[in-house]
């Protein structure tokens, strides 16, 4: 499958993916991840394994789309997990009233 990873293309298959991952010692990760055989993986280690880039030269949703369509299951953080911002009491009511909150 051709796929588009940080500006360049790249030919993946699933067996290809799982040979470069094949003796590869899972991180500790608490973001999105791949399950990879029976090993679970963060995506952006991953991506800097099958691409061989730096991991601040591509987003963790390209490598996401591109082990979707692959076959391979991916988990997603859920958006309250994300963003964990404790706002103020006139925060609070602003956000109610549907006023966009400044931080």
């Amino acid at each position: 499958m051709r796929c588009v990873i940080a500006r360049f293309p790249f030919e993946l298959t699933k067996s290809g993916v799982l040979e470069s991952m094949k003796g590869v010692k899972p991180e500790q990760g608490f973001g999105e991840s791949v399950i990879i055989g029976r090993r679970t993986y963060p995506v952006k280690q991953v991506g800097q394994v099958i691409t061989r880039q730096d991991r601040r030269d591509f987003s963790a949703g390209e490598v996401l789309r591109a082990m979707t369509q692959l076959g391979f299951t991916c988990r997603v953080l859920p958006r309250a997990a994300v963003s964990t911002r404790v706002l103020g009491p006139h925060q609070q009511v602003s956000a109610m009233l549907g006023i966009p909150v400044t931080v």
